[in-house]
């Protein structure tokens, strides 16, 4: 596997994330792992706040929703955002936006929200390379925090479909 490799493209004043990231695993069970409940409450989430509810009507158009709740505290964080595409097994789309005030019973007023698109290449041999794009930040600040978040939480995507 190489090495993620990370930029901040200079369109936007550098509030755009890209990941580029392969993944030991065919392309079908990647955007399974992306796109499923019962795969994404195995692993979604950085490691130090875990996604504990995740719904999505898995349709351009649809909604989803999701809770990071914090290992240390059990502090809950909210997210939520509409689908764009899902184009099973290459490629997928939506808005995402964090829920200043959510709780599981009520979505609270949304933050910035930015586009996040994920296109799959199947590089054979049961690997799979994931560009992953977030779109536009409001600070430079928020993009490399989000950074963190998702090198980690791609690292636990890896360990979960190392074990299946």
């Amino acid at each position: 596997m190489s090495a993620p490799k990370i930029s901040a493209e200079p369109e936007a004043s550098d509030r755009i994330l890209t990941i580029t990231r392969d993944f030991a695993a065919p392309r079908e069970l990647v955007f399974a792992a992306l796109t499923e409940r019962s795969h994404a409450l195995n692993w979604m989430g950085p490691r130090d706040y875990p996604v504990t509810y995740w719904e999505s009507d898995g349709r351009p158009g649809g909604k989803w929703r999701a809770c990071l709740t914090s290992r240390e505290t059990g502090a809950e964080i909210w997210q939520n955002g509409i689908n764009h595409e899902i184009e099973p097994p290459e490629r997928l789309s939506f808005t995402f936006g964090w829920e200043e005030d959510g709780t599981r019973d009520r979505p609270g007023t949304r933050g910035p929200e930015t586009l996040v698109t994920m296109v799959l290449d199947d590089l054979g041999g049961n690997r799979t390379r994931l560009h992953f794009r977030q779109e536009v930040f409001d600070t430079v600040a928020n993009r490399d925090g989000h950074e963190a978040g998702w090198m980690s939480t791609f690292d636990r995507l890896q360990d979960y479909l190392n074990g299946l």
